[in-house]
């Protein structure tokens, strides 16, 4: 698995032994950050942006996001293996000073330090967390108002964002599908 593009394009990064941590492909990765650039109502979000990168598995999307012009990320995964990949991975970048790595549920997570502009969700499978998650991170004090919230799902699972969530895109790449999110903060206009 490699960083596909910006400053740290081509470069390797490892993921875990074993079946608990299910990467983003490569070319789905490249797909969700084309819309990110480039996307009606989310062009330009990367720059400069706080991410969340949730369920991090491998912390692909939040290294991704780092090499793309992302100011600083918050790496959220509950796996004790996982989170050693991680933090490895940010090393090997360089990129250590620009993350933090909470071994934490995102479905349970800690307040936040500062809210993000940007998150990425990527629960397990068929588990139904994504919904619970989005409101627990909200709860939390995770997203700032207007965040784009970008969703990996099975694509046979139907995702159900609460009333705090409005969609702006959808794809599918393959198995996965990427619903992309709006956070529109209680009382926000």
């Amino acid at each position: 698995m490699r960083i596909v593009a910006g400053r740290h394009r081509g470069r390797a990064i490892a993921a875990p032994e074993g079946l608990q941590v299910r990467p983003t492909a490569d070319r789905a990765r490249q797909a969700v950050f084309d819309v990110l650039a480039h996307g009606p109502e989310i062009a330009g979000v990367l720059t400069a942006a706080r991410v969340l990168d949730a369920f991090a598995g491998t912390g692909a999307m939040g290294l991704e996001a780092l090499s793309r012009g992302a100011e600083r990320v918050w790496f959220m995964e509950k796996d004790p293996a996982a989170v050693a990949a991680i933090r490895a991975n940010a090393a090997k970048l360089g990129e250590g000073k620009s993350c933090t790595v909470l071994r934490a549920d995102a479905v349970k997570p800690p307040a936040a330090e500062l809210p993000v502009s940007l998150a990425f969700l990527d629960p397990p499978y068929g588990e139904n967390l994504a919904a619970e998650a989005l409101e627990a991170l909200a709860a939390k004090g995770w997203l700032a108002p207007g965040a784009i919230i970008v969703v990996e799902h099975d694509a046979e699972d139907e995702v159900v964002p609460p009333h705090d969530f409005h969609p702006v895109d959808a794809r599918r790449y393959g198995r996965a599908r990427f619903l992309f999110l709006r956070y529109q903060a209680p009382g926000g206009d």
